[in-house]
């Protein structure tokens, strides 16, 4: 009976586990490949396709879970996209080897994105601590690589400018004595910006100080006026931290426009429901004085001037030597 029990654990058991497994994922699958990422072990790494950067086996399927705690959000930056891929499909993505991306909303998957062919993959980012990557490799070729993509679990929303604060979710401030033009942008920008979130922009300038922006691209879902009632997504500008009549809100898409303070503080905020998806926004800064100059000069170091002052001196009396030279 013992050596029944022996011969049992060391080989019958794992092979009728593995074909239990193989009929769970179905005949013809080439890989057993469904990874779970947690937070708790790696921030960040890669995640490619099976064999990457060789060809991936013909009807593979895999399934990546990303599984983050708290505020964070996953963020996967694609560095590689090549997957097989006909020229006749009529509709881009479907049945062709494909990646498709789900973010889970009131416990239920919901596709956000779908990437196909060699196309430059835009990055993707979830509403919440998990995401999910689902790769289908129906034929592949020799010539198609897979995948290769960076994923990170961060709380950054993706916004690399600005100075984040605690005191909100998703805050970012821009103060004047630190810097005094840049660049912001909607979360996970080019990417399509996350659903149920909500990002302040805060803007601090000097006593005589207004802050001028400039929208560079606008798409951001809804429709005019950008209310509650249309379900739409919107930018909303003002000169304090209540709303602000003066500004109406911002939703569709818009061509390059302009906005500028009345004051030494603005506040922008971006917000995003539960339903759709866009590019959002990328915009620059200047904090600009009573006139209107902008005021980007940064203020002269003491040893700065002290080597301007010494520069000075030396021309006041090296250059009548020289032209008196010349003159003879």
């Amino acid at each position: 009976m013992l050596l029944f029990t022996v011969w049992w654990l060391v080989y019958a058991s794992p092979v009728i586990f593995a074909v239990q497994r193989a009929k769970e994922l179905g005949d013809g699958k080439a890989s057993l490949c469904d990874i779970v990422f947690n937070s708790d072990s790696t921030k960040t790494g890669v995640v490619t396709s099976p064999g990457y950067p060789n060809p991936y086996p013909p009807r593979t399927h895999c399934t990546y879970d990303f599984q983050g705690r708290g505020k964070e959000r996953v963020q996967v930056v694609f560095q590689d996209l090549n997957l097989y891929h006909t020229s006749n499909t009529a509709n881009e993505c479907d049945g062709v080897d494909s990646l498709v991306a789900y973010v889970h909303i009131d416990r239920k998957k919901e596709k956000i994105d779908e990437f196909c062919g060699e196309k430059p993959a835009r990055p993707i980012m979830s509403n919440g601590p998990r995401l999910s990557l689902e790769f289908n490799g129906i034929t592949s070729s020799r010539q198609s690589r897979g995948f290769k993509a960076v994923y990170s679990f961060t709380e950054n929303f993706g916004i690399t400018t600005g100075r984040q604060e605690a005191q909100y979710p998703c805050s970012f401030v821009y103060n004047s004595n630190e810097t005094r033009n840049g660049t912001f942008a909607s979360p996970n920008y080019p990417g399509l910006y996350p659903r149920d979130t909500e990002c302040h922009y805060f803007f601090n300038g000097h006593p005589n100080e207004r802050v001028h922006l400039h929208f560079h691209f606008f798409d951001v879902e809804g429709v005019t006026p950008c209310e509650a009632v249309s379900a739409s997504d919107f930018v909303e500008f003002s000169n304090y931290m209540s709303r602000d009549r003066k500004y109406s809100r911002h939703c569709g898409q818009q061509k390059e426009f302009d906005v500028e303070s009345d004051r030494k503080f603005f506040r922008v905020t971006f917000k995003s429901n539960d339903r759709y998806d866009a590019t959002g926004f990328n915009a620059s800064y200047v904090f600009v004085d009573e006139e209107g100059n902008y005021t980007t000069k940064p203020p002269m170091s003491n040893a700065s001037a002290i080597k301007g002052a010494t520069m000075v001196l030396v021309m006041l009396f090296v250059s009548p030597l020289l032209f008196g030279r010349v003159s003879l």
